[in-house]
């Protein structure tokens, strides 16, 4: 397999994984399958344990929404990553870099602010694994004029 196709095949399976993930988080996040993430985020909004009235259902909420938009994200880069990406369309690249780039920065330094450190290096650890694939098929890019170049 060439070193292309790896990349590529990486970033389409990390798509999947986000789609999937995203669909646990927004369907499974009462359940213990999430309870690692409520305990790691929960203290800094919250130090009654037992949770305080309506915040259980708030949690149920914004980790429903929250998935359903990681899902729906993960679905765009499956597409992305299947099609333009592979056919080494500049667009695709570049509309992945700047995606990724603004959900994290934002969503990181809103993470920071609040004190939810967890989440930033969760983060982190996300934003990595998708950019690497995008670092290592740069000067693919290059090489070919994208439609929206014109």
């Amino acid at each position: 397999m060439n070193r292309f196709l790896f990349w590529q095949r990486w970033l389409f399976t990390f798509s999947l994984v986000v789609v999937i993930f995203g669909m646990g988080m927004a369907l499974l996040n009462r359940t213990p399958l999430f309870a690692f993430f409520d305990s790691q985020v929960n203290p800094a909004f919250w130090e009654a344990n037992p949770l305080p009235p309506g915040a259980n259902g708030f949690i149920g909420w914004i980790y429903g929404v929250l998935g359903a938009t990681m899902a729906g994200w993960g679905v765009v880069l499956v597409f992305i990553a299947g099609v333009p990406f592979r056919s080494r369309e500049r667009w695709a690249w570049n509309a992945i870099v700047l995606g990724l780039s603004l959900w994290y920065l934002t969503d990181t330094a809103i993470s920071l602010y609040f004190g939810v450190v967890f989440n930033a290096i969760f983060n982190t650890v996300i934003f990595v694994l998708a950019v690497l694939p995008l670092l290592f098929t740069r000067r693919e890019f290059q090489k070919k004029k994208s439609v929206l170049d014109t």
